[in-house]
């Protein structure tokens, strides 16, 4: 059944439908109220005889559908289909700054805590967003030190010989060495971490009390005393919230934009208790391409159509007031694609907010589309409360609409017209893209190289303080690696190198002294060495690469340190801990380049390393096979040629006046005549 046919049958019930081109992959996610109508409004001839409308058309030759039963469900089924798919005809969610939340592990025996940027159903607890995103980091790191829940990435289902650092500065239990623990009493950390993670102190309280008095009682004083800190913890913490809620109560996300020159920058504001806590930004390029299929849905103009023109008085920053209404005939497009801010915001609210634990009670944007109601019901329902999804017109609330515009219009300065970002911009971009605790200080990265297992280095290169330190790169020989084995090589080099500051840093009363270079090359010392572990370990390769090198520190008991890895060609950021959420950059991220520029001087120093153990190699044997010549005659014709590579394209007469007749003739021979097989 071609398409054509297969729409003519579509039945007349809400759902969700699907286009596809020929290689099967899905280009377009709809909605409507009614299938048939719908999709039959694709082929319409007005549609068709625009070629930027008419493009989704061509390329279409399949047509997928799910029924629902009713418009929210359309709603929801739509959205979850856009971000699995991500088709290009779609407008797609372009994010360069996620919050975090703070995920407990609940289906492990062990639960652990960890900061993460995005939601999974694999039995574990959320809770969040943080706004800033450093807060869900200053949580985790209390429930560390008054829970003891660690954050490590040991594996718990498995005993330990010892512990890690973690265990002796009081930061975790100890479940990774059997007789540190027990697992009645882990269960009831994780379960006072819960109350704390939920909000509910009054509870957590009174279950402190009661145990830090039975301990008092058994004369378990340590214990009691570890309670005691815990309960002090959570009632400083209830009377900071008890303050927050008592000056207001007033949760809104804020929408501004700018579009121009077919690019666009959108800002939102978070403001929480009355105040503007953090803003966030979207950026789109070359949007008049996606919004063909837009504009396509806008010629039909169905009742259920989520993509027409912001209804009149619905004017945001960067959108002409004084735009005349179309005089077209239904079904008519205009010569050009106008940009449609309606169906973008209503493209972003739904992938930004459906599915999401969280929700403010307001949401205010700077235009109307068709299914602003529709959605704010749906989300309502989704988390039990009245929500409120407005386009301001005056007052107070359009003043923020207004000031979320020209924080926008800012932002599409410093993002397409390519102003360089301040060193500690670029820091904190990073930061956040790569979930860091910290501003990066020193990076430190490493690579491999070699030809086919032979002459196997690696190389460590280092930014620090907003520039590549080149007094601070190292080389390594590769020692106990045979054959082609990067990741083996990774681990050894890895280890290789903490292991030396670890060991400098336990030398006299504790404080670290300088570290030996670490080149496995008989280099000499320096006392430019780090005194502590860097902001973060980069590793030029892919998960393989990035587990060695894991590997590797977890067997110096290091199990805190920030630790990504970057693949080639596909440029996406594994970070470890969180390999199932890659960091995927925008290409024109500063963020990107600055990875990209680190990994590119690692690749260049490891070439250039290996190209030299290479020379030298082949100075000190390949000559040394021709009959004749010893180690005097080879260390002649290298310092009268220069190289190996002279050597081989000298004549026999040039070589005779280096070496004797007789020799001159082998070595021409050997490089340029077949020799006979052995």
């Amino acid at each position: 059944m071609d398409l054509i046919e297969k729409i003519r049958t579509l039945p007349t019930q809400p759902g969700v439908y699907l286009y596809k081109n020929a290689e099967g992959e899905v280009i377009y996610v709809g909605k409507a109220k009614n299938l048939r109508s719908r999709v039959r409004s694709y082929l319409l001839e007005a549609s068709q005889a625009n070629a930027k409308t008419g493009s989704l058309m061509r390329e279409a030759i399949d047509l997928d559908y799910i029924l629902v039963a009713n418009e929210h469900e359309a709603l929801a089924l739509e959205n979850n289909l856009i971000k699995q798919k991500k088709p290009r005809f779609n407008i797609l969610l372009r994010d360069d700054k996620t919050y975090p939340y703070v995920k407990l592990t609940l289906g492990d025996k062990y639960p652990k805590v960890f900061v993460t940027r995005r939601l999974r159903k694999d039995g574990s607890a959320y809770y969040g967003p943080y706004f800033p995103g450093n807060l869900a980091y200053r949580v985790a790191e209390l429930i560390h030190r008054s829970f003891l829940i660690p954050s490590c990435k040991v594996d718990l289902n498995r005993t330990h010989p010892r512990a890690c650092l973690e265990y002796y500065i009081h930061r975790c239990l100890g479940p990774c060495v059997e007789g540190l623990t027990t697992p009645e009493a882990y269960k009831e950390a994780v379960r006072d971490a819960q109350l704390f993670l939920e909000g509910k102190q009054a509870e957590l309280e009174r279950a402190l009390t009661q145990r830090m008095m039975a301990a008092a009682e058994n004369e378990q004083f340590e214990a009691a005393a570890r309670l005691r800190d815990q309960l002090t913890t959570v009632h400083q913490l209830q009377e900071k919230q008890r303050i927050a809620t008592a000056e207001q109560d007033d949760d809104a996300d804020v929408f501004g934009y700018h579009f121009e020159g077919g690019s666009l920058a959108v800002n939102l504001f978070h403001m929480r208790n009355g105040k503007i806590v953090d803003r966030r930004e979207f950026f789109w390029e070359d949007l008049p391409e996606l919004m063909e299929s837009l504009a396509l849905e806008r010629a039909t103009g169905t009742e259920d159509d989520t993509s027409e023109l912001a209804g009149p008085g619905s004017v945001g920053p960067g959108f002409s007031p004084d735009a005349q209404p179309s005089s077209q005939k239904p079904g008519a497009l205009a010569p050009e694609v106008e940009f449609n801010p309606g169906a973008v915001f209503s493209a972003l609210l739904k992938q930004l907010y459906i599915d999401q634990p969280y929700v403010p009670r307001t949401i205010l944007v700077p235009v109307d589309f068709p299914d602003r109601e529709a959605l704010a019901t749906l989300l309502g329902e989704r988390v039990k409360r009245r929500i409120e999804l407005a386009v301001p017109q005056r007052g107070e609330k359009r003043s923020l609409v207004d000031l979320a515009g020209q924080n926008a219009k800012q932002s599409y300065t410093q993002r397409f017209r390519v102003l360089e970002p301040s060193r500690k911009a670029i820091q904190e971009a990073l930061a956040d893209a790569l979930m860091l605790p910290e501003l990066p200080k020193r990076i430190e990265c490493f690579d491999i190289s070699h030809i086919q297992g032979a002459e196997t280095v690696a190389s460590l290169v280092v930014w620090e303080d907003g520039k590549m330190n080149k007094s601070a790169y190292r080389k390594f020989k590769v020692m106990t690696v045979l054959g082609v084995d990067d990741f083996a090589s990774m681990r050894e080099v890895v280890a290789r190198r903490y292991k030396r500051i670890l060991e400098s840093s336990s030398q006299g009363a504790g404080a670290p002294g300088p570290s030996p270079s670490g080149t496995g090359d008989g280099s000499p010392s320096t006392n430019k060495e780090p005194k502590t572990m860097p902001s973060l370990i980069l590793i030029d390769g892919g998960l393989g690469q990035l587990h060695a090198a894991a590997d590797a520190l977890e067997e110096l008991g290091i199990t805190n340190q920030p630790l990504a890895s970057i693949a080639k060609k596909e440029e996406v950021i594994y970070v470890h801990g969180n390999e199932d959420e890659p960091v995927v950059l925008d290409r024109r991220s500063p963020v990107l380049h600055l990875v990209q520029m680190i990994r590119d001087e690692s690749h260049r120093f490891a070439i250039g390393y290996h190209r030299q153990r290479r020379a030298m190699r082949d100075r000190s044997s390949e000559l040394l096979d021709i009959p004749g010549v010893g180690a005097l005659t080879r260390q002649r014709l290298i310092a009268h040629f220069g190289s190996l590579r002279e050597v081989q394209q000298a004549t026999a007469e040039s070589l005779a006046a280096v070496v004797p007749k007789k020799t001159a003739e082998s070595i021409w021979r050997h490089f340029h005549e077949a020799q006979p097989a052995s």
